[in-house]
């Protein structure tokens, strides 16, 4: 009876990954089978706003689970297949991303998988490097920014194949940097209710690459979920359920880029509101499925969804 049980429970699972597989799939041809079926003029206004809504709540459940943050999934994925300008696709990622982390935040704390003191130091790194960036962004022409994007994209998921992530801390020690800012924690995991006690190494050389993960969030409006999770992880030694809440706790708080794009014009609340809301809603659910997720099914998902939109930012960039 336990293994019938347990059969039902892995076959509803992978029935659910299909699902929303499908559906990831489903709104990324939409509005390509749109603009072909129809001119734009014959698209009634609010199908867009309704559509992006729909594919950024699919997004935020995705995101905060695998730890890659919404921007980093937003941006190549609309900016592909929606018909907007790169710059308000851009400009709408950091706000999706901050979006996101925020709403999946409260909850990711009081579980002990987000820790504020270790987002701090990265976060007033990455903030001021993030302007940078933004600054930029708007120097160079659309053309080579999504060229650039579009390579950038499918580099990430190369690294998020190719990277092996520890579930716990390895560290039997910390650095100097480490102890002096207290970098150290436990929580208890909800799979198997172990307690789990973790600390940072690597310290230094940690932060100074948070300082180009911020000016590459700040130059594609990715947010830097994508960078975050293996440099806490793989680099400082941090567990992974643990870099993936810190992750979203950084994300939050250094997307100070965002004022650049709102002084320049480049967001549109037609754009920004439904992408928003949505990432939110998604986001939370996503915070809840954190503990019963499977990660390695959420990082195979994540990559084919940035191979596929990778490549289409890619081409959009050659061809036209």
């Amino acid at each position: 009876m336990h293994g019938a049980v347990v059969f039902m429970k892995r076959s509803a699972l992978k029935s659910g990954w299909l699902a929303l597989a499908c559906f990831v799939l489903l709104t990324a041809a939409l509005p390509a089978m749109a603009m072909t079926a129809a001119p734009a003029a014959a698209i009634a206004w609010w199908y867009w706003p309704l559509l992006l809504f729909a594919a950024s709540f699919v997004l935020g459940v995705v995101a905060v689970p695998s730890g890659v943050g919404g921007g980093v999934l937003f941006v190549p994925m609309v900016g592909a297949f929606f018909p907007f300008h790169l710059d308000f696709v851009r400009a709408t990622g950091l706000l999706v991303a901050m979006a996101g982390a925020l709403a999946a935040g409260p909850r990711l704390l009081r579980a002990g998988y987000a820790d504020l003191r270790l987002a701090l130091p990265p976060i007033l790194i990455a903030s001021v490097t993030s302007v940078a960036g933004a600054f930029a962004g708007f120097a160079l022409s659309p053309k080579v920014v999504e060229i650039s994007l579009g390579l950038t994209i499918l580099a990430i998921a190369l690294l998020m194949a190719l990277s092996k992530r520890a579930e716990v801390s390895t560290a039997t020690h910390s650095d100097a940097w480490a102890r002096a800012l207290a970098l150290g924690g436990s929580f208890v995991d909800g799979v198997n209710g172990q307690r789990i006690h973790w600390r940072a190494q690597h310290t230094a050389s940690g932060l100074a690459l948070f300082a180009v993960i911020g000016f590459l969030a700040g130059l594609f409006g990715l947010g830097a979920g994508w960078a975050n999770v293996p440099t806490l992880n793989l680099l400082m030694a941090i567990p992974l359920k643990v870099s993936l809440g810190t992750s979203g706790m950084i994300i939050s708080f250094s997307s100070s880029a965002a004022w650049v794009y709102l002084h320049e014009g480049a967001m549109i609340p037609l754009i920004v509101a439904p992408a928003v809301i949505g990432m939110m809603l998604g986001a939370l659910l996503g915070a809840r499925l954190l503990n019963v997720l499977p990660a390695a099914a959420l990082r195979r998902l994540v990559i084919c969804m940035l191979l596929l939109a990778g490549a289409r930012m890619l081409l959009k960039g050659l061809l036209d």
